[in-house]
């Protein structure tokens, strides 16, 4: 849950930016379009299967620089 305090002297529009970049942090909003539609088992399995391919691909390569 994200709390925020107004300070004094604050703006609604300062306290707004500031709840938002709160929620964005906190990893609300991911989690809320991630549940938004039903998602079968073995397309969540699929999807972690594709990530983790994708991170052991990007550590073999190494860094590129």
């Amino acid at each position: 849950m994200v709390k925020l305090n107004v300070r004094d002297r604050e703006s609604i529009q300062e306290a707004v930016r500031r709840f938002r970049k709160l929620v964005e942090r906190s990893g609300i909003k991911k989690e809320m379009r991630r549940k938004e539609y039903y998602e079968k088992p073995s397309e969540t399995r699929r999807r972690a299967r594709l990530r983790a391919e994708r991170r052991t691909r990007r550590n073999l390569l190494g860094p590129t620089a």
